[in-house]
């Protein structure tokens, strides 16, 4: 059900819709814009980039509304093939079944036997539907068959970069495979020495491995497979240059894999452009996960971190990935959160790398009930049990708002979403 809400005399709300008839009834509230004669206490950075939703979110307040699909209900996925299917190394699938993989999800499924073929992918997937897997398994099972390959992975973020990393040396237990992660924020000479020693994967950010290939401290003359992760977030964040520039200094024939959960026409080019005769694997059932209970909570100014500190003290808020959008805001939410006694971390740009690792660390082990992020945070990233996803201030984007709720929800289990509207 939906959360009882506290309003700043501490008045409960009984019903589900009791927090939006404070200020107007359903259908009046998602046609009333929001008054915008005050700034949020968060949102002190004037210099912020204005691209906001504007007009067309909040007349359009029901793509925040969504009840989610009971798992009794959901029509459960069929998969044609199983690991043991699969035509893997046998020391690959005892390292799949040790890390408890049994069925492979749709995107697994559908993906490697195509990419143990060598056929060059575009993937489009929902977020938490397990595509690192999909890609990571292949590729160690390809390497196995030749030790001269060398495969390259990006991804927009250090985050999913190194969690990327750790899920393939989780699968290459005991294979005597190497990699190198290739990320800002670390430092790059020790990079450049683990470059030095025997790897057949670098996996990291577009930036870095850019850098470091123009300090030639390493060639791709001899990488035969390329793998491009999340990738409309890459073409967000401005990284397309880096991209043409990683894949045409490449050998051809190579062999591409491109997940996306988006496909806008800049994708669409550099599909065309780079990818031989692709085979297209969709399996996106609609913009956001079905077992993501989503709503909206108009607040007004003045007491909204009374609001959300009245949601955080409930028993099922147990682990609660809260969004602002500037590096700011976030690190201020979280400081008053703490003052207020609860166990809180942020995550933004202006944390240097260990900081970062350190509060995603104590939030994925539950040592911290609630992290605060700016979008950084809110693309690949797999935290376990998030138990709700809340939009304390308006993502840019509804394709980032889409991927914020991908944080919950993951795994066939159920989350909840609510974006604060002011």
């Amino acid at each position: 059900m939906y959360p009882r809400v506290y309003f700043g005399g501490g008045e409960k709300t009984e019903t589900k819709y009791m927090y939006r008839k404070q200020f107007g009834s359903k259908s009046q509230g998602s046609k009333r814009r929001p008054s915008t004669g005050g700034r949020s206490h968060f949102n002190s950075n004037r210099s912020a980039p204005k691209k906001k939703f504007g007009a067309s979110v909040f007349s359009d307040i029901s793509k925040f509304i969504n009840k989610a699909v009971p798992m009794a209900d959901a029509v459960p996925y069929c998969a044609t093939n199983s690991f043991a299917d699969f035509l893997l190394d046998e020391r690959l699938k005892n390292n799949i079944l040790e890390a408890g993989y049994c069925d492979p999800t749709p995107i697994q499924d559908q993906t490697i036997p195509q990419a143990l073929a060598g056929r060059d992918i575009v993937g489009i997937a929902n977020t938490g539907t397990g595509k690192t897997a999909a890609f990571v398994i292949p590729l160690i099972n390809k390497v196995l068959g030749d030790r001269n390959q060398k495969v390259l992975i990006v991804a927009p973020t250090r985050e999913l970069a190194i969690q990327i990393n750790q899920e393939l040396i989780k699968f290459a237990r005991g294979l005597q495979l190497f990699s190198v992660c290739t990320v800002g924020g670390m430092p790059i000479y020790r990079q450049i020495n683990d470059l030095r020693r025997s790897h057949n994967f670098i996996i990291g950010t577009p930036g870095r491995i850019k850098d470091l290939l123009e300090r030639g401290s390493f060639s791709l003359d001899n990488f035969q497979t390329i793998v491009l992760d999340e990738a409309d977030r890459m073409l967000d964040m401005g990284f397309i240059n880096d991209m043409r520039f990683l894949m045409s200094s490449m050998p051809s024939p190579r062999q591409t894999l491109f997940f996306s959960a988006t496909l806008s026409p800049d994708i669409k080019r550099i599909i065309n452009e780079f990818l031989n005769n692709p085979v297209s694997v969709s399996v996106k059932t609609g913009d956001t996960a079905l077992s993501v209970d989503q709503d909206v909570v108009y607040v007004k100014q003045e007491i909204k971190i009374d609001l959300l500190h009245n949601l955080l003290i409930k028993e099922d808020f147990s682990k609660v990935l809260i969004f602002g959008r500037t590096k700011h805001g976030v690190e201020k939410l979280s400081r008053l959160l703490v003052q207020r006694g609860f166990k809180s971390e942020s995550i933004h740009g202006d944390k240097n790398h260990s900081q970062r690792q350190r509060a995603l660390g104590q939030f994925k082990e539950n040592r911290s009930q609630i992290l605060v992020a700016t979008d950084v945070a809110a693309r690949g990233l797999d935290i376990p049990n998030v138990s709700h996803v809340i939009n304390y201030e308006l993502p840019s984007t509804y394709e980032d708002y889409i991927h914020r709720i991908g944080r919950t929800g993951r795994a066939g289990k159920a989350g909840k979403a609510l974006t604060f509207i002011d």
